[in-house]
């Protein structure tokens, strides 16, 4: 290991010996740097200041069930980097949250919007509050609450949140109402909201989207071709939902999506008439897959990730380390030869290792699931102009995008002596546009 970055890893395990998820993450942008640093020892330097958070919020959030019981949660907001934008990163409500998936989540936006091309910074936010069982009126009272401290730190120009696990549209509206109401202000201070008061088309579908557009690019760089795949999916939010959705336009053949419980397998693809059912499923009803169970062509595995069935496309969605050594094993015994993460982090070190001894084509998540931010970036534009582009003008422009991401990380791999690698090359794209607009603003 370069002295450069074990100088960095040495302070973020110095400073946050208890966060792990953090340490990962910077672990892996800073390993696949050392070229930078080699070359160029100011980068070093750079790096050193952007690991540490700009500023980090931590509040409680008090509620009330219905049954009249009182309630407190911790509420979180890293505002990690504005070296090229306002803050721009979403909120999680999972009870998984702590500082340490915060700030991984935070430090990983940094890059992931500089590799848009969009002028937004890196942040990330949320709650251990767990949306899953809880009453419409539980979850509104939850993110009246919890707006009721974040609004002081946000603002079109300061900090724009967005959604993420657990926060979808209904809790995007609670927190914009309430945060409307403190304010009195109509502005567009976070995205992913409704179409008919300040949303924008294809924002739902963004991420997921994105994810097949980039997966095509990369594909198409390496002579393959995405029409007649068999694809293996993970998770069943907002982001597996259009992500199979946008397979099927493209011929693709999906074969799988799982939640906490379990996974669904359909051995013929899973169809249109499928997929919406489980979108009335997770969306409507809030109900688990394991209520597939049963339906003609769909075997339920309860309890397991579907990274054991033999396939050509793996696409994990749900949420960070779900696919580690052995995953990766049985992925790459079965057949798969390209990998795109729609969530973030979900491949720890060792498997990603793996994926690249393999020559398994592989799209690092900060660069194949930035289609989400980047049309929350088209939103703010859209909220600044007080004017909405057509469905057709933002699919366009997410197109667009996310085949600018995928050259972007190409060219830099390649610079660096690492072609075919693209998490090296989104790391170093991503990274060189921050780290010099901190040279340009003079900050070091």
């Amino acid at each position: 290991m370069a002295q450069y970055t074990k100088k960095i890893l040495k302070i973020v395990k110095q400073r946050d010996p208890d966060q792990n998820e953090f340490y990962q993450a910077v672990e892996e942008v800073v390993k696949t740097l050392e070229p930078v640093f080699e070359k160029n020892p100011y980068y070093a330097k750079v790096m050193e200041r952007i690991i540490e958070p700009e500023r980090l919020l931590q509040f409680r959030v008090p509620w009330v069930d219905d049954n009249g019981m009182k309630h407190i949660n911790r509420g979180f907001r890293v505002q990690f980097n504005s070296a090229i934008g306002p803050y721009k990163g979403g909120l999680r409500f999972h009870p998984t949250v702590n500082l340490s998936i915060i700030k991984f989540l935070g430090y990983e936006q940094i890059f992931k919007n500089a590799l848009t091309t969009l002028p937004m910074g890196g942040g990330k936010g949320g709650s251990d509050f767990d949306p899953k069982g809880k009453s419409n009126n539980e979850v509104m009272r939850f993110c009246k609450s919890f707006m009721t401290e974040l609004y002081r730190h946000i603002g079109p120009n300061r900090d724009v949140p967005a959604g993420d696990i657990g926060v979808g549209g209904r809790e995007i509206g609670y927190m914009y109402g309430m945060y409307k109401k403190i304010t009195a202000q109509f502005e567009g201070v976070l995205t992913g909201k409704g179409r008919n008061w300040g949303g924008s088309l294809i924002r739902p579908e963004a991420t997921g989207y994105g994810l097949v557009y980039f997966l095509k690019n990369m594909l198409l760089a390496n002579n393959k071709q995405l029409t007649g795949q068999r694809v293996l999916i993970s998770g069943a939010g907002n982001v597996a939902q259009y992500c199979v959705e946008k397979l099927l336009m493209e011929g693709a053949i999906p074969l799988t999506m799982s939640d906490s419980q379990g996974t669904i397998y359909v051995e013929q693809g899973i169809d249109k008439e499928l997929l919406k059912e489980i979108f009335e499923l997770k969306n409507v009803k809030r109900g688990r897959l394991s209520e597939l169970k049963g339906r003609k062509g769909v075997e339920y595995l309860k309890g397991r990730k579907p990274w054991h069935i033999p396939a050509d496309i793996a696409l994990p969605c749900a949420t960070q380390n779900e696919i580690r050594v052995h995953n990766a094993e049985l992925l790459i015994k079965n057949g798969i030869f390209a990998i795109a993460e729609g969530a973030n982090m979900p491949t720890n070190p060792e498997a990603q290792a793996l994926y690249l001894k393999n020559g398994i084509l592989y799209g690092p998540a900060k660069a194949a699931n930035a289609g989400g931010v980047a049309v929350s970036g088209l939103e703010m534009s859209q909220n600044s102009q007080r004017f909405n582009w057509t469905r057709k003008q933002v699919d366009k422009k997410l197109k667009v995008i996310m085949k600018n991401i995928f050259i972007a990380c190409d060219k830099a791999a390649k610079e660096y002596g690492m072609p075919g690698n693209y998490m090296a090359g989104a790391n170093i794209a991503g990274f060189l546009k921050v780290a010099d607009s901190y040279k340009d603003q003079g900050m070091l």
